[in-house]
């Protein structure tokens, strides 16, 4: 096809619309051959117009074009009155290097019923890079904060044994019972760390999922097929914020080593913990089918029924405890239920 000698007023208008457009433009006819192309197009790939006007899209360039693929899509644009968006192409240009495009296709038509395909291309080679580079960077991040939390239990689980060990020497009833209070704090302080996996900024725990696998650790490490207790986590799922999965799996081992400590003195039985959550509500239960709290362990609240409360009340929510002789169930809820003041 020879260049015309002179432009109708419809390309010269074409022409005008394109050459104000920042990326770059190309406007094909149905063969699929340049009409027109704007100013970014001729500077982004080293071409004037006189060196592409006529030749067909895939043979521009060194062929970075010629993409079978791409060119039935473009095919179909005119016929089919179809759009082709984001598609993209990872070629090395003859005068650009390694780069990454995106192509989007449209159909247009003059008053003259005259059709041709609107062809933007969009360089995002710098846009993917930083991408590679953020998710290079989270991913290091979270190698990094995995490895912390795993030192940071192991240098926990390492002062619980040192505090286990001192309570064995003590002479005092009170002061063994103190170190060992503290010895299991400390190891569900451990635990949690151990157990939640490093998030990136902005997302989200399931619940179901992390508690699962907190009750795996706790029973491994505290009954370990020793006794004939089994731990069950169930419920309806949902996802928190890492801040708020660390405060529910602190008051999840801390219910949980309790029930290991004082329900079953036999030795056998079972403690289910469930999670269930909705758009704006949510509750968490630790029950056991033990002997219950007998009025003598009922008088006065312990450390961990202070901590619970503690962590309750960092997320907003309230402690509700039922015993019986078929066992005990603490729930934590949110929000806090509303009840009506009597006179």
């Amino acid at each position: 096809m020879n260049k015309p000698t002179k432009k109708g007023l419809g390309l010269e208008l074409t022409e005008a619309i394109v050459e104000a457009l920042q990326e770059p433009i190309v406007i094909l006819d149905r063969n699929l051959c340049v009409v027109v192309g704007n100013r970014a197009f001729y500077d982004k790939f080293s071409v004037d117009y006189q060196e592409v006007y006529g030749k067909k899209f895939s043979e521009l360039g060194s062929g970075e074009w010629d993409i079978p693929a791409l060119s039935t899509l473009l095919a179909q644009v005119l016929p089919e009155k179809t759009k082709v968006e984001g598609y993209e192409v990872v070629h090395t240009f003859e005068n650009l290097g390694l780069r990454v495009m995106l192509l989007d296709a449209r159909l247009i038509e003059s008053k003259n019923n005259q059709q041709d395909i609107f062809v933007s291309i969009t360089d995002i080679t710098d846009r993917r890079k930083t991408e590679r580079d953020k998710e290079n960077l989270m991913l290091q991040k979270d190698i990094l904060l995995k490895e912390m939390r795993h030192r940071i239990a192991n240098s926990l689980q390492l002062i619980a044994s040192v505090i286990l060990l001192k309570a064995s020497t003590v002479k005092s009833e009170e002061s063994r019972v103190h170190l060992e209070d503290a010895h299991d704090r400390i190891i569900s302080i451990a635990t949690v760390q151990r157990n939640l996996e490093p998030t990136s900024e902005g997302s989200l725990v399931p619940v179901l999922e992390y508690l699962r696998t907190l009750c795996e650790s706790i029973a491994k490490s505290m009954i370990g097929g020793r006794k004939p207790i089994t731990i069950k986590v169930t419920g309806g799922g949902g996802s928190v914020t890492p801040d708020e999965a660390i405060s529910l799996g602190l008051i999840t081992t801390e219910l949980v080593i309790n029930a290991l400590r004082h329900a079953f003195p036999k030795g056998e039985g079972q403690i289910t913990v469930t999670y269930e959550s909705g758009p704006e509500k949510w509750n968490l239960s630790i029950g056991d089918d033990g002997v219950g709290l007998s009025a003598t362990e009922e008088r006065g609240e312990g450390l961990g029924t202070s901590i619970v409360g503690s962590l309750a009340g960092q997320l907003n929510a309230e402690v509700t405890k039922v015993s019986t002789d078929r066992g005990t169930v603490v729930s934590v809820s949110y929000p806090v239920a509303v009840r009506s003041s009597s006179k």
